[in-house]
């Protein structure tokens, strides 16, 4: 009788070059919301009571049926499962009225509970549904992340999450949104927001963040991902219903650009900044006092303060136009903006390339 002999596998196996990976062919990044939200494992995060919740389920609702996300943008259909771990079925019928759902869609599912725990029931949904690209929100991470009092917090929270992210790595094509909290107080970087150490964040594919004031409808949504490039975009919550502030990612990123340099201020100064925000290429003191129907001092008061401010750009002499940068976010081809810049870097020229 003879007996193999186990080898070990030699530490190279696997091994690719780069010449053999510069002549492959290989597909396309898959979008669930093109420029916002990509295949792989996708981090949700706002405070408590901001609208995660209704958020998560417009874009369920959206991807079952291959509507339209955030009321602008086109995805495609895929089958959807929704962990809805702090909700029942009551609740759930009656966002779905409220947003304006009262039949179906067939290709939309929930869960309450996951009795045989969130990996397993994660992995069959994505095993059964496979061919079809599809797409699980986990609502929220808080409700399977258990507590630990460890001595290396950040290790058990990659650890977690790369779990997570290991279920949709295994069907290309696959989505998993979880919904998080937020850190309490202020963050100079909003990735520090994510609650928890950064192995969170770390072992994420891409990682969005609602920020609204509780008393107005409008709110910012950042965005930060392995694929789709950094953007920040002006939406607003009406009805449980979100949606972009304009008819794609670039007129939400303008939208919020203005916002932004408008806050705080008066009427007037307001209307200034509008007015010089539509000329990237920039406007004279002359052609602004002729829209705005202005005395050429008050024009040129209002200008200057602008300026000082920061809320508008005086590139040279006699010429005022929108504060801009060189920061540019790229969507994925056949979307309605092949390429879009965020906010804060909006220009005539990129716009026609």
């Amino acid at each position: 009788m003879t007996y193999a002999v186990a080898t070990a596998p030699d530490p190279l196996d696997g091994v690719f070059a780069a010449d053999w990976l510069t002549k492959q062919v290989l597909p396309a990044v898959e979008y669930v919301v093109p420029g916002v939200i990509p295949e792989g494992l996708t981090i949700l995060v706002a405070p408590p009571k901001i609208g995660k919740s209704w958020m998560v389920l417009g874009l369920g609702v959206a991807a079952a049926t291959g509507d339209l996300a955030f009321g602008s943008i086109p995805v495609d259909a895929r089958p959807v499962l929704y962990l809805a771990l702090e909700d029942g079925a009551r609740r759930l019928q009656s966002r779905l009225r409220t947003i304006g759902v009262t039949a179906g869609p067939r290709g939309l599912f929930f869960m309450t509970e996951v009795p045989a725990g969130p990996l397993a029931t994660i992995a069959t949904f994505l095993d059964r549904n496979a061919e079809h690209k599809p797409l699980v929100i986990l609502d929220t991470l808080g409700k399977v992340r258990g507590t630990y009092g460890g001595n290396d917090a950040y290790g058990n929270d990659y650890s977690q999450m790369s779990q997570l992210k290991d279920l949709v790595d295994r069907h290309p094509g696959s989505s998993l949104i979880v919904v998080h909290h937020t850190n309490k107080g202020e963050k100079s970087d909003f990735l520090d927001s994510v609650s928890g150490t950064q192995g969170l964040a770390g072992a994420a594919d891409s990682i969005l963040l609602i920020q609204r004031d509780r008393q107005t409808e409008s709110s910012t949504l950042h965005v930060t991902s392995r694929d789709a490039k950094e953007g920040q975009y002006s939406l607003h919550l009406s009805d449980g219903v979100w949606k972009l502030d304009g008819s794609s990612l670039r007129e939400a990123s303008e939208a919020l650009r203005i916002r932004s340099a408008t806050e705080g201020v008066g009427d007037d100064m307001a209307e200034l900044v509008k007015v010089v925000s539509r000329y990237p290429e920039g406007m004279k003191p002359k052609d602004v006092a002729s829209l705005l129907h202005w005395e050429d001092g008050k024009t040129r008061l209002y200008l200057r303060r602008a300026c000082e401010s920061g809320r508008i750009a005086n590139p040279k002499r006699g010429l005022y136009a929108p504060v801009t940068t060189e920061t540019t976010v790229t969507i994925p081809f056949g979307t309605p903006d092949e390429s879009i810049t965020s906010y804060e870097s909006y220009t005539p020229e990129r716009e026609a390339s």
